[in-house]
């Protein structure tokens, strides 16, 4: 079930700086998201193989 206070949803309690600050943690979580799924796949050729990343301890 969802958060509520009285009738309201608890997201329409948060004043306008705390859902600017919110938008942007969420954008800059996505952004390092983005830069490691394209460090991932950087520099592959086609056709081959993916990267094996954590190779297991032998």
């Amino acid at each position: 079930m969802t958060k509520k206070i009285g009738n309201k949803h608890i997201a329409q309690h948060r004043g306008k700086k705390e859902r600017a600050e919110i938008h942007k943690t969420n954008v800059a979580r996505e952004a390092v998201k983005q830069a490691i799924a394209r460090a991932k796949y950087r520099n592959l050729q086609k056709g081959q193989p993916n990267m094996v990343l954590a190779q297991p301890a032998a």
